[in-house]
Protein backbone atom coordinates (compact mmCIF):
# COMPACT_ATOMS: atom_id res chain seq x y z
CA UNK A 1 0.00 0.00 0.00
CA UNK A 2 1.27 3.22 -0.76
CA UNK A 3 1.66 5.62 2.29
CA UNK A 4 -0.59 8.62 0.64
CA UNK A 5 -3.41 5.60 0.74
CA UNK A 6 -2.99 5.05 4.77
CA UNK A 7 -2.74 8.66 5.33
CA UNK A 8 -5.96 9.47 3.11
CA UNK A 9 -7.89 6.41 4.80
CA UNK A 10 -6.84 7.44 8.52
CA UNK A 11 -7.72 11.14 7.95
CA UNK A 12 -11.11 9.90 6.54
CA UNK A 13 -11.86 7.38 9.41
CA UNK A 14 -11.24 9.88 11.17
CA UNK A 15 -14.22 11.61 10.14
CA UNK A 16 -16.81 8.90 9.70
CA UNK A 17 -16.15 8.87 13.66
CA UNK A 18 -16.76 12.32 14.31
CA UNK A 19 -20.14 12.03 12.06
CA UNK A 20 -20.95 8.54 14.06
CA UNK A 21 -20.13 10.55 17.68
CA UNK A 22 -17.64 8.17 18.58
CA UNK A 23 -14.70 9.87 19.80
CA UNK A 24 -10.76 8.51 19.62
CA UNK A 25 -8.13 9.12 22.31
CA UNK A 26 -5.83 11.59 22.28
CA UNK A 27 -2.82 10.05 20.67
CA UNK A 28 -4.90 8.67 17.52
CA UNK A 29 -4.15 12.12 16.60
CA UNK A 30 -0.58 12.28 17.57
CA UNK A 31 1.67 13.17 14.44
CA UNK A 32 5.24 11.14 13.88
CA UNK A 33 7.14 14.62 15.41
CA UNK A 34 4.74 14.45 18.16
CA UNK A 35 5.91 10.76 18.83
CA UNK A 36 9.45 11.69 18.36
CA UNK A 37 8.52 14.40 21.44
CA UNK A 38 7.36 11.59 23.81
CA UNK A 39 8.98 9.60 26.85
CA UNK A 40 9.08 6.42 28.54
CA UNK A 41 5.53 7.29 29.97
CA UNK A 42 3.90 6.01 26.37
CA UNK A 43 5.56 2.54 26.12
CA UNK A 44 1.96 0.95 27.22
CA UNK A 45 0.84 2.10 23.83
CA UNK A 46 3.89 0.58 21.94
CA UNK A 47 4.04 -2.72 24.04
CA UNK A 48 0.43 -3.17 23.93
CA UNK A 49 -0.14 -2.45 20.20
CA UNK A 50 -2.16 0.53 20.51
CA UNK A 51 -3.08 2.66 17.62
CA UNK A 52 -3.69 2.42 13.74
CA UNK A 53 -3.43 -0.74 11.87
CA UNK A 54 -4.73 -1.01 7.91
CA UNK A 55 -4.18 -4.10 6.35
CA UNK A 56 -5.12 -5.08 2.79
CA UNK A 57 -4.24 -8.89 3.78
CA UNK A 58 -1.36 -9.24 0.90
CA UNK A 59 -3.61 -8.69 -2.07
CA UNK A 60 -3.32 -5.33 -2.98
CA UNK A 61 -7.17 -4.61 -3.34
CA UNK A 62 -7.95 -2.85 -0.41
CA UNK A 63 -11.09 -1.77 -1.89
CA UNK A 64 -12.25 -5.55 -1.77
CA UNK A 65 -9.78 -6.88 0.70
CA UNK A 66 -8.90 -4.73 3.29
CA UNK A 67 -9.73 -3.56 6.94
CA UNK A 68 -9.06 -0.24 9.51
CA UNK A 69 -8.47 -0.88 12.78
CA UNK A 70 -7.53 1.15 15.95
CA UNK A 71 -6.61 -0.53 19.07
CA UNK A 72 -7.94 1.97 21.90
CA UNK A 73 -7.00 -0.31 24.70
CA UNK A 74 -4.70 -3.94 25.55
CA UNK A 75 -2.69 -5.87 27.35
CA UNK A 76 -0.34 -8.34 26.49
CA UNK A 77 0.20 -12.22 26.63
CA UNK A 78 2.27 -11.64 29.94
CA UNK A 79 -1.01 -10.08 31.88
CA UNK A 80 -2.95 -13.12 31.14
CA UNK A 81 -0.28 -14.93 33.37
CA UNK A 82 -0.69 -12.71 36.08
CA UNK A 83 -3.82 -12.74 39.19
CA UNK A 84 -4.73 -8.71 38.35
CA UNK A 85 -3.11 -9.09 34.75
CA UNK A 86 -4.93 -6.19 32.13
CA UNK A 87 -6.95 -9.42 30.15
CA UNK A 88 -8.98 -7.72 28.06
CA UNK A 89 -9.11 -5.48 24.49
CA UNK A 90 -11.12 -2.97 22.65
CA UNK A 91 -10.67 -2.10 18.87
CA UNK A 92 -12.80 -0.33 16.78
CA UNK A 93 -12.98 -1.55 13.01
CA UNK A 94 -13.89 0.16 9.94
CA UNK A 95 -15.63 -1.77 7.67
CA UNK A 96 -16.93 -1.06 3.96
CA UNK A 97 -19.48 -1.83 1.74
CA UNK A 98 -18.40 -5.31 0.19
CA UNK A 99 -14.75 -4.95 1.74
CA UNK A 100 -14.32 -8.24 2.99
CA UNK A 101 -11.90 -9.39 6.15
CA UNK A 102 -10.47 -12.80 4.91
CA UNK A 103 -11.29 -16.18 6.82
CA UNK A 104 -9.54 -16.69 9.99
CA UNK A 105 -9.79 -17.87 13.46
CA UNK A 106 -7.62 -16.67 16.91
CA UNK A 107 -6.02 -19.06 18.66
CA UNK A 108 -6.59 -18.29 21.99
CA UNK A 109 -9.09 -14.71 21.33
CA UNK A 110 -12.66 -14.76 22.48
CA UNK A 111 -14.70 -11.95 21.18
CA UNK A 112 -17.09 -10.01 20.75
CA UNK A 113 -18.16 -8.54 17.52
CA UNK A 114 -20.57 -5.53 17.85
CA UNK A 115 -22.35 -2.85 15.18
CA UNK A 116 -21.65 0.43 16.69
CA UNK A 117 -23.55 1.98 13.51
CA UNK A 118 -23.63 2.86 10.04
CA UNK A 119 -24.40 0.22 7.84
CA UNK A 120 -24.86 -3.59 8.55
CA UNK A 121 -22.23 -6.29 8.90
CA UNK A 122 -22.06 -9.79 7.91
CA UNK A 123 -20.21 -12.47 8.99
CA UNK A 124 -19.80 -16.04 7.64
CA UNK A 125 -18.98 -18.63 10.12
CA UNK A 126 -17.33 -22.11 10.05
CA UNK A 127 -16.19 -24.12 13.47
CA UNK A 128 -12.83 -25.23 12.35
CA UNK A 129 -11.26 -29.16 12.59
CA UNK A 130 -8.36 -29.93 15.14
CA UNK A 131 -6.01 -29.79 11.84
CA UNK A 132 -7.16 -26.41 11.33
CA UNK A 133 -9.54 -26.72 8.21
CA UNK A 134 -13.43 -25.87 7.92
CA UNK A 135 -15.70 -28.07 9.64
CA UNK A 136 -19.09 -29.39 7.95
CA UNK A 137 -20.94 -28.79 11.22
CA UNK A 138 -23.49 -26.12 12.16
CA UNK A 139 -22.41 -23.26 14.68
CA UNK A 140 -23.61 -22.01 17.61
CA UNK A 141 -23.18 -17.97 18.86
CA UNK A 142 -24.41 -16.08 21.21
CA UNK A 143 -26.10 -12.78 19.43
CA UNK A 144 -26.98 -10.61 22.32
CA UNK A 145 -27.16 -13.19 24.55
CA UNK A 146 -29.96 -15.68 22.53
CA UNK A 147 -28.19 -18.64 21.52
CA UNK A 148 -28.16 -19.43 17.41
CA UNK A 149 -27.14 -21.94 15.26
CA UNK A 150 -26.23 -21.65 11.68
CA UNK A 151 -25.09 -24.61 9.33
CA UNK A 152 -21.55 -24.06 8.11
CA UNK A 153 -20.51 -21.37 6.04
CA UNK A 154 -23.51 -19.85 6.57
CA UNK A 155 -24.29 -16.01 7.58
CA UNK A 156 -25.71 -13.87 10.31
CA UNK A 157 -26.06 -10.31 9.89
CA UNK A 158 -25.58 -7.00 12.51
CA UNK A 159 -27.17 -4.48 12.25
CA UNK A 160 -26.99 -1.55 14.18
CA UNK A 161 -26.62 -2.07 17.94
CA UNK A 162 -26.25 -6.01 17.57
CA UNK A 163 -23.30 -8.12 18.58
CA UNK A 164 -22.59 -11.43 18.54
CA UNK A 165 -19.78 -13.55 20.48
CA UNK A 166 -16.87 -15.60 18.48
CA UNK A 167 -15.02 -18.15 20.83
CA UNK A 168 -11.77 -19.24 19.75
CA UNK A 169 -10.65 -21.52 16.72
CA UNK A 170 -14.25 -20.20 15.22
CA UNK A 171 -13.66 -19.28 11.64
CA UNK A 172 -15.05 -15.98 10.34
CA UNK A 173 -15.35 -13.77 7.59
CA UNK A 174 -16.88 -10.31 7.25
CA UNK A 175 -17.84 -7.80 5.04
CA UNK A 176 -20.74 -4.45 4.80
CA UNK A 177 -23.51 -5.18 3.26
CA UNK A 178 -23.95 -4.07 0.12
CA UNK A 179 -26.12 -0.30 -0.23
CA UNK A 180 -25.87 0.03 3.92
CA UNK A 181 -22.66 2.12 3.53
CA UNK A 182 -19.59 2.08 6.02
CA UNK A 183 -20.12 -0.01 9.14
CA UNK A 184 -18.61 1.19 12.56
CA UNK A 185 -17.77 -2.08 14.36
CA UNK A 186 -16.60 -2.28 18.18
CA UNK A 187 -14.60 -5.40 19.55
CA UNK A 188 -14.23 -6.23 22.77
CA UNK A 189 -12.06 -8.96 23.89
CA UNK A 190 -9.31 -10.85 25.17
CA UNK A 191 -6.11 -9.93 25.32
CA UNK A 192 -4.74 -9.42 21.37
CA UNK A 193 -1.73 -9.93 19.78
CA UNK A 194 -2.01 -9.71 15.85
CA UNK A 195 1.70 -11.24 15.40
CA UNK A 196 0.49 -14.64 16.77
CA UNK A 197 -3.04 -15.14 17.48
CA UNK A 198 -4.94 -15.35 13.80
CA UNK A 199 -5.15 -18.35 11.60
CA UNK A 200 -5.87 -17.00 8.72
CA UNK A 201 -7.39 -19.90 6.29
CA UNK A 202 -6.39 -18.38 2.98
CA UNK A 203 -3.04 -17.42 2.73
CA UNK A 204 -3.13 -13.34 3.52
CA UNK A 205 -0.06 -11.07 5.10
CA UNK A 206 -1.10 -9.48 8.14
CA UNK A 207 0.74 -6.31 7.37
CA UNK A 208 1.41 -4.25 4.37
CA UNK A 209 4.45 -3.44 3.03
CA UNK A 210 4.12 -0.15 2.01
CA UNK A 211 5.34 2.46 -0.45
CA UNK A 212 6.60 5.33 0.97
CA UNK A 213 6.05 7.91 -1.54
CA UNK A 214 4.70 11.00 1.23
CA UNK A 215 5.65 11.35 4.91
CA UNK A 216 2.91 9.81 7.60
CA UNK A 217 0.80 11.56 9.10
CA UNK A 218 0.01 9.48 11.58
CA UNK A 219 1.52 6.50 12.70
CA UNK A 220 0.41 2.53 11.99
CA UNK A 221 1.91 0.53 15.25
CA UNK A 222 4.44 -0.78 13.06
CA UNK A 223 5.59 2.61 12.77
CA UNK A 224 6.21 3.34 16.08
CA UNK A 225 9.87 1.65 16.31
CA UNK A 226 10.83 4.28 13.88
CA UNK A 227 9.90 7.58 15.70
CA UNK A 228 9.55 6.41 19.53
CA UNK A 229 13.23 5.68 20.79
CA UNK A 230 11.78 3.78 23.78
CA UNK A 231 9.87 1.38 21.61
Amino acid sequence: MKRSEINRHIRETMDFCRKMKFLLPPFAYWSPQDWEKKGPECKEIVECQLGWDITDFGRDDFANYGLILFTIRNGTFAELKKENGKVYAEKLLITKEKQVTLTHFHFQKMEDIINRGGGELVIQLWNSTPDEQLADTDVTVSIDGTRVNVKAGDTITLKPGDSVCLPSRLYHKFWGREGKGTVLVGEVSRVNDDYVDNRFYEKAGRFPAIEEDEPPQHLLYEDYKRYFKYA
